[in-house]
Formats: structure tokens, C-alpha cells, sequence
């Protein structure tokens, strides 16, 4: 396996299926429907060696690296660590689920956006795997206009709005990201006396702290618009509602974590001490939209728009956990990374169920459907409660950790996010209830019908998802443990550092050296 280029593989195999339908012609649209669907089945079977030969170790894995432009210092540089490979996982099975739920949703320009939709699969996995900053930089671009295609030709009534605002408000981010990486370019340069684009060589490398903070909100603000924060996030509900289901439930279930990545890849190995003085202004951030998030949720007429500000307040739990900056609390933000992208995929693909069937997504037009639609209510109850974070469903680990984590950093996050959990059953539970339940009051429900097989089949893995992960955490946990116990003990000196010179409390775990290495796993505290 370590000589095959698996990596590469799974990220430029959505291209031969891009040559394919090319080839195809236009009006035969199953030809081209089964070509898409097949080659995404394919990259995600070929993926899950990356799970299954994965060692538990901090390391690098499945490396590729060669000479690009050595001019320049660039190389075509691969490898995932635990953090990105259940990222890559994530992508391409949400990849395979969003084409079949597609088959009818999808009638004009089929082929366009078939060839879209493989080329984001390509930049999308490609952003978690490059370890070159200016190959990392060619995917983040190239996965923002087959985006901004989806939303703005296959959308709503809106769409180009959404779209271009959607274009540019994540492009201002990455403008400002390319400044910051040519600065650390020429940097690397004046401190070594070579010029590279290797991600992992500028982990560690001496920057003026003052420095740090300037580069810091420059990637900042690139990560914290895509995540999206709190007051980041305006882009998104429009995007959401404006997309077609296929564009919502992998705009939710990976471009946003594409945020959440940046930081944990670039913001805090790179610039600890910034790092460690924005901690208390970013978890601020983090708590306001967890609570925002949810109390806008709360007053939504619109099931889609509802299910879209509710991702804001799930988000803000994630970098609340990424910042409090403790293995347990990092864990459970990736978890709930991978877990945000299963449940609120599946409630977008709910959301699209109802909409193909009433093309209305006014909570008011429903009523009554549990009586109509039986299998369809399970499931939406299933992914319903694990969006709410019930236990032993998948929500709740990751909340958990992170709760648990952010305690022992500052007791007061930790209390203010508790309340987002509390909202989130309110928002959650009063949609269901009014869209499942009730008597039919709408003649429109009346002859609804149950989900088909090909809509079974496409929820499976997912309500599967939410249960293994729900129960059987371990697994999952014990494949990032070994590189997020890294990734702590290199913010840890600048903790130190931070302390010395009289700066914010430090999270309680680092300050007492609670975060070792064990036969290569970091130890938080003991966990069963």
C-alpha cells in the first residue's frame, strides 16, 4: 500500500470521470448520472484503506512528495495525519450520497453539473491532503467555482445573489490568506536561507510575536469566514437556501469544516503565541453564535433556512473546542466536525425530500406527515435527535468532549455554550413537531408519498453513521488522539510563555503538564 499513490488517486479519480461524461453525450442523461455516481462509489471505496491501514501515530502517512517548481521551493507534496484523513473520509462519502440524491432533483444542464460536482470533489479532497502551501492554495481555489456554479446556475429563485455573495465573501478571505503566506514565504527565506512551501516546516518556525498576530487574523479571517463565524456567517443562509440539496449538504457536510481544518492545520501550529492571546476574544465569538445561531434558528419559517443558522451554532461549539485548547476538547471538535457533516447533511437531504415532493419549505405548509410518510419520519426523527446530540447517538460525543474540555479551560464558556444545547432541542424539536405531527390540515399532504428505495439507500449509511459513532467512538478517537496530543504540545511552550509574562489564564490541562505522550498517544484524562 505505501507504494501506491493513494492519495493522489483518490484526489484526480473525479477527474477521469469528469473526461467521461465529457465524452458522453448531453441527452443521455442516465448514461451520465450513472457515470458520476459510479466514479464517486469508487473514490470512496478506494478511500477507506486510508481508515482501515491507518497506524495510530502523530506521523505524516501515505506521503507522496515530488519536485514541482524547486526553483521556487514548491513540490507536490501529500500525506494526511489523524485530523485530515477522517476529513477525507467525510468528503467522499457525503460525495457519493449528495450524486444520488440528484437522480430526479437534478433535470437541466445535468451533465454541467455532474462535471461541477466532481470537480469540487477534487479540490475539496485535495485541500485536506496538501502539505505544500502553494498546492493547498491551487485547491482552496479550485473548489470555489464549481460552488459558486451550483448555487448560481442549479439555485433558487436568489441563486446569483447567494452565489456571488457567497464568491465574494470567501474569495476577500483568501485574498487576505495569499498576502499572509507570501509573507511567511519570504520569512522561511531571511530565517533559514532557503525559500520553501512545505506546510510543516514553518510548525515551529520563529516569528516576532507581534508578527504572528497580523498573519494570525489574515488567516483568521479566511478560516473564520468559511467556518462560518459569528459575524462571518452571512453568507450562509443564503447560500444554503438558494443551493440545490446536493450543494447544501456538501457546502454543510465538508466546505465548512474547511474553516475549522485551517485553524487546526495552519493557525495554531504555526502562530502559538497569537494563538494563545486570541483565545479569550475567539471563544467569545464562538459562544455568540452558538447562542445567536440557535435563537434565530428558533423564529424561522423556513425549515431549510432554519437547519442553515443551526450549523452556525454547531460551528461555534467546534472552534470553541478547537481554542480551549486541550486534547479533550480538540478531540471532540473534530468529532463533532465529522458529526455535524453526518447529521445536518441528512437533514438537508430531508429538507430536499419534502421539497421535491410539495416544493415548499414553509413549516406552515406541513402538518400531519408522520401519517403519510412513516419511514421518512423515522429517519427524520433519528437525524432530528442527533442534531440535538441525544445520547448514544453521534451529537453527543463530540459535545460532550467539548463541554468537558472547555470546563477545564474557563468554567464560563463552558457554562454559556451548555444553554446552545438547550436551545438546539427547543429549535429542533418545535420544527419536528409541527412538520411530523399535528393533524393534516393541508389538502396538498394528502397524497404524499413514502421515501422510495433509492432515497432508503442514500439515508443508510448515514442513520448507520450516527449510531456507530454515537456508541462506538473509540475507533474514531483513537486515530486523531496521537496528532491533536501534538498539535497541543506545540502551542504549549507559547502557554508557558504567555504565563510568564502575566497574559490570560491558561486552559487549566496545559498549565499542569496534564498532556503527555504515551506510546504515542496524548493522554488528557482517562476516558472510557
Amino acid at each position: 500500500m505505501s507504494s501506491l499513490p493513494l492519495l493522489s488517486l483518490i484526489i484526480f479519480l473525479p477527474m477521469a470521470g469528469v473526461i467521461l461524461i465529457m465524452l458522453t453525450d448531453k441527452d443521455n442523461v442516465a448514461q451520465i448520472r450513472t457515470i458520476a455516481f459510479i466514479t464517486a462509489l469508487a473514490d470512496f471505496i478506494i478511500s477507506l484503506p486510508l481508515f482501515f491501514s491507518f497506524e495510530n501515530t502523530a506521523d505524516m502517512q501515505f506521503i507522496e512528495r515530488r519536485e514541482w517548481i524547486p526553483d521556487f521551493g514548491i513540490s507536490y507534496y501529500l500525506g494526511i495525519d489523524g485530523i485530515s484523513m477522517l476529513l477525507v473520509l467525510l468528503t467522499t462519502l457525503t460525495c457519493v450520497i449528495c450524486i444520488a440524491s440528484t437522480w430526479t432533483a437534478i433535470e437541466k444542464y445535468v451533465k454541467e453539473f455532474m462535471i461541477a460536482f466532481l470537480l469540487l470533489e477534487t479540490g475539496m479532497v485535495g485541500v485536506f491532503c496538501a502539505l505544500d502551501f502553494f498546492l493547498f492554495y491551487v485547491f482552496w481555489e479550485v473548489m470555489l467555482i464549481p460552488m459558486y456554479l451550483i448555487i448560481g446556475v442549479w439555485g433558487g429563485e436568489r441563486r446569483v445573489y447567494a452565489a456571488v455573495k457567497f464568491f465574494l465573501y470567501t474569495m476577500f478571505g483568501s485574498v487576505l490568506m495569499l498576502v499572509a503566506i507570501l509573507w511567511l514565504y519570504n520569512h522561511h527565506n531571511d530565517v533559514q536561507g532557503f525559500y520553501t512551501t512545505d506546510i510543516l516546516a514553518y510548525h515551529g518556525l520563529a516569528i516576532d510575536p507581534g508578527a504572528q498576530m497580523w498573519l494570525f487574523i489574515a488567516f483568521f479571517l479566511a478560516f473564520a469566514i468559511k467556518v462560518p463565524m459569528w459575524p462571518f456567517h452571512t453568507w450562509l443562509p443564503d447560500a444554503h437556501v438558494e443551493a440545490p440539496t446536493a450543494g447544501s449538504v456538501i457546502l454543510a457536510g465538508v466546505l465548512l469544516k474547511m474553516g475549522t481544518y485551517g485553524f487546526l492545520r495552519f493557525s495554531l501550529p504555526i502562530f502559538p503565541d497569537a494563538t494563545v492571546a486570541a483565545v479569550d476574544w475567539v471563544s467569545w465569538l464562538a459562544v455568540i453564535g452558538i447562542v445567536y445561531g440557535a435563537l434565530v434558528a428558533m423564529v424561522q419559517p423556513d425549515i431549510k433556512k432554519l437547519v442553515a443558522y443551526s450549523s452556525v451554532s454547531h460551528l461555534g461549539f467546534v472552534m470553541l473546542g478547537i481554542f480551549a485548547l486541550n486534547v479533550q476538547a480538540i478531540e471532540g471538535g473534530i468529532l463533532q466536525m465529522i458529526n455535524h457533516g453526518v447529521s445536518t447533511g441528512a437533514l438537508f437531504l430531508a429538507v430536499g425530500v419534502l421539497y421535491e415532493r410539495r416544493h415548499t419549505r414553509l413549516i406552515s405548509e406541513y402538518g400531519g406527515i408522520t401519517a403519510k410518510m412513516p419511514i421518512f419520519a423515522a429517519i427524520f426523527m433519528i437525524v432530528t435527535l442527533s442534531s440535538i446530540g441525544l445520547p448514544g447517538m453521534n451529537g453527543f460525543v463530540g459535545e460532550f468532549l467539548i463541554l468537558l474540555g472547555v470546563w477545564k479551560s474557563d468554567p464560563f464558556f463552558a457554562v454559556i455554550a451548555t444553554s446552545g444545547v438547550i436551545w438546539a432541542a427547543v429549535y429542533m424539536l418545535w420544527m419536528f413537531q409541527r412538520v411530523m405531527f399535528v393533524k393534516i390540515t393541508n389538502p396538498k399532504n394528502e397524497n404524499l408519498k413514502d421515501l422510495n428505495l433509492r432515497e432508503i439507500a442514500y439515508f443508510a449509511p448515514l442513520i448507520a453513521l450516527i449510531f456507530i459513532m454515537g456508541v462506538f467512538p473509540t475507533p474514531f478517537l483513537n486515530k486523531m488522539e496521537p496528532s491533536v496530543a501534538r498539535l497541543v504540545n506545540q502551542v504549549k511552550p507559547a502557554i508557558i510563555k504567555a504565563e510568564k509574562l502575566q497574559a490570560p489564564k491558561a486552559p487549566e490541562a496545559i498549565r499542569t503538564g496534564a498532556v503527555t505522550i504515551t506510546s504515542g498517544v496524548g493522554i488528557d484524562a482517562p476516558r472510557s
